[in-house]
């Protein structure tokens, strides 16, 4: 009779595809998020030629506090706190900033009757001027990663908080299973 009780750890190969999608879009939120930090007013004027804010102070706190923001969403993904939460928000920002990326690069293409992927623009992400074919597929593939972040279970290395037993979420039995229930135990 074994003593060892079962985990609720999903088995497979999706908790690594979820801990590799969680690395790889943290890893580029805070490597994007100093980029633009250390260089607000260059920044800020990127933000400016989107021309969706005409607000000096707006356009001011988004300079200020995105990049910064993005640095903890990456810090968070990274770390694996709050990571569904982290995965939601990075959709939330990359999604619009996609659909401004291609309403700017479209206002290029009919303004000046370039090819449309030969139109090149510093779009603001932080690694400067950039293909702009190369980067709506760059931010389709995030936003694919920030939904595998935000769909799959998370439980390898990851900080967790541990429970009043002692042990992480990942390290309880499931309902019926190991406590004696399943057998009729007291």
């Amino acid at each position: 009779m074994s003593t060892s009780s079962p985990t609720t750890r999903p088995a497979g190969a999706w908790p690594w595809v979820a801990c590799l999608s969680r690395w790889i879009l943290g890893g580029i939120f805070l490597s994007m998020g100093f980029s633009k930090a250390m260089h607000p007013v260059d920044f800020l004027k990127i933000v400016r030629q989107f021309d969706v804010f005409q607000n000096p102070t707006v356009l001011n706190l988004i300079a200020a506090w995105l990049p910064w923001f993005e640095v903890v969403c990456g810090v968070f993904l990274l770390a694996g706190v709050a990571a569904r939460g982290a995965g939601l928000v990075s959709i939330a920002m990359l999604i619009p900033f996609t659909g401004l990326v291609l309403r700017r690069a479209l206002a290029i293409h009919a303004a000046h009757g370039e090819a449309f992927c030969s139109i090149r623009f510093d779009c603001g992400c932080g690694s400067g001027e950039v293909n702009i074919c190369a980067k709506l597929f760059q931010n389709s593939l995030l936003i694919l990663l920030a939904v595998l972040v935000t769909a799959l279970p998370h439980s390898l290395f990851r900080l967790r908080r541990k429970g009043k037993s002692g042990t992480g979420l990942e390290g309880r039995p499931a309902a019926g299973e190991g406590d004696g229930a399943s057998k009729g135990l007291p």
